[in-house]
């Protein structure tokens, strides 16, 4: 078995001249000559991490992406994670090996980094942020339930060649996030009721408009299939997971 989870992703300050280019050359070139050296060796899985961003960049309030989705990439980082699904499949159409896709959100834990990371520093801090209103959903993975899933994915029959959403199982507002972040630092939420509006409006003026669809939209995830096919539920609550990283978070910072 196989499980491939090295690839080039968010770059936040670009410099390339053409970064679909560089995406490709990583993510889809560099994944296909793993496959295809995989299945000269005789591997009989390949399970690939891709990402959510394939299915699309956000949901609309109400609605979930599910795993037979229409795929919708815009950035060239999901472009090229999905055109190296659509590389391995075309293996596995061939016989050449069994594949396994899994889709995961923003994947959190001990030591995450960008900005779960910023959010933890800024309530650690008990700073007052405008972000007590925002009513979205949000879907989020813990790394031991994306580990688990990975581990069912390893021999399980109904995998095979099969794409797989992942998530804790709930998705919350942007604003629940912070609150039982805050809880499980022993920290006051110190959120100011701002208006979502005004804040997308505001972000939008500073030029950071991906950073108000981010922190106001929703991206919500259906992982029904998960447990129709592979009988598998994330073994680990949100509520856990959030306390394990704040706990990770807390012993570092007193270091």
């Amino acid at each position: 078995m196989v499980v491939h989870c090295a690839a080039r992703v968010h770059v936040m300050q670009e410099r390339s001249d053409d970064p679909l280019a560089d995406f490709r050359r990583v993510n889809l070139q560099g994944t296909l000559k793993l496959a295809q050296a995989a299945a000269q060796a005789g591997v009989k899985r390949f399970i690939f991490l891709s990402t959510i961003k394939v299915n699309g960049e956000q949901t609309v309030p109400g609605s979930s992406f599910t795993a037979d989705d229409c795929p919708a990439p815009t950035d060239p980082y999901a472009v090229s994670k999905f055109e190296a699904e659509q590389a391995l499949l075309q293996l596995a159409a061939e016989g050449a090996m069994e594949v396994v896709i899994i889709r995961p959100p923003l994947v959190y834990g001990p030591g995450v980094k960008a900005n779960f990371l910023s959010m933890m520093r800024w309530l650690s801090k008990g700073l007052p942020l405008p972000l007590g209103a925002i009513h979205n959903r949000r879907s989020l993975v813990g790394l031991p339930n994306l580990v688990d899933l990975l581990v069912c994915c390893l021999d399980h029959p109904a995998a095979t060649n099969q794409v797989f959403l992942v998530s804790d199982g709930e998705s919350l507002s942007t604003t629940e996030l912070l609150r039982k972040l805050a809880s499980a630092l022993q920290r006051p939420a110190r959120l100011l009721p701002v208006p979502q509006g005004w804040l997308q409006a505001g972000a939008g003026l500073l030029g950071r408009r991906s950073v108000g669809q981010r922190l106001c939209g929703s991206l919500s995830v259906d992982i029904g299939k998960n447990r129709q096919l592979l009988g598998w539920s994330p073994p680990f609550s949100s509520d856990q997971l959030l306390r394990q990283t704040a706990l990770d978070f807390l012993g570092q910072d007193a270091r």
